[in-house]
């Protein structure tokens, strides 16, 4: 068994949120932890070029789709190596084979909090942070096996369809995987993240984690981004912490566009209550 707990999910979902409360809630220093120092011994981003270059020193441009495939598993290998306990790694990428490798090396893995967010909301921070239309946004998440383009700083990472990220991860719900609603996290953050840390088995008293929700809180992030920035926010992005709410869709989606959603993405919707009246 390893020691890597997955923070999935599908992008614009809450993995940053989740990210900052384990930071808040482990180091407990008493004020908040700097959003810009979340990458280090307790988290780490597989998808981060970093990695990969220590095992490629090519030019990363002139990697190949496969090649990049065969080194992910090698690189999950080396984060888990790099810590003497437990690390949680920031994941987008949908559970299953790419290439024929595996997109999560399951032999350094210890577990993984999947955090699902109804798509309807995804799709307008999505949009934002690709910084496409909301329509082309819709397409990109009901595309089956679709990956983003690497950048300076990252690799591709292998997102799937909405649909099929959400499946990949919950479809074989076991002990070893928790899964939470962004929109539980919102409605009672003591209930839903107090139930993240018994699944870690994280036995801390109510005040601290009464601490580290308050400190990782969505008011708190964005002043920080407002006060610091955010080096996680894509250059195009005004802003990486929107609106942190729910239910936004009703007002921001067409008719036309709540359909295609829903049509796209019925069967996941339902399984977590996300589909409207009437679709």
């Amino acid at each position: 068994m390893g020691n890597i707990v997955w923070l999935a999910s599908y992008p614009k979902s809450g993995n940053t949120w989740m990210r900052a409360f384990l930071h808040n809630l482990v180091r407990d220093a008493g004020q908040p932890v700097d959003i810009n120092q979340m990458i280090g011994a307790l988290t780490q981003g597989e998808s981060a070029i970093g990695w990969y270059r220590v095992l490629n020193p090519r030019p990363a441009e002139t990697w190949t789709d496969l090649e990049m495939a065969r080194m992910r598993p090698a690189v999950h290998k080396t984060i888990a190596a790099g810590q003497n306990g437990t690390v949680f790694c920031k994941i987008h990428n949908r559970l299953g084979r790419h290439h024929g490798q595996p997109t999560v090396n399951m032999a350094v893995s210890a577990g993984a909090i999947y955090i699902v967010r109804n798509p309807l909301d995804v799709v307008l921070s999505f949009a934002d942070f690709q910084g496409v239309p909301i329509d082309e946004a819709i397409t990109i998440m009901a595309t089956p096996d679709f990956s983003t383009e690497r950048n300076e700083r990252n690799l591709p990472e292998l997102l799937g369809s909405w649909s099929q990220n959400v499946e990949s991860w919950t479809a074989g719900e076991g002990k070893g995987l928790y899964v939470v609603r962004y929109e539980d996290m919102l409605e009672d953050p003591i209930k839903a993240f107090g139930a993240v840390t018994a699944f870690l088995n994280l036995d801390y008293p109510k005040v601290r984690l009464d601490r580290a929700v308050r400190n990782a809180s969505f008011k708190e992030l964005r002043k920080q981004e407002d006060e610091r920035g955010f080096n996680e926010r894509p250059e195009h992005q005004e802003r990486f912490f929107r609106k942190g709410t729910a239910g936004q869709w009703r007002d921001e989606l067409s008719d036309d566009q709540v359909a295609r959603i829903c049509g796209d993405h019925r069967d996941q919707m339902a399984r977590f209550g996300y589909l409207p009246d009437g679709h």
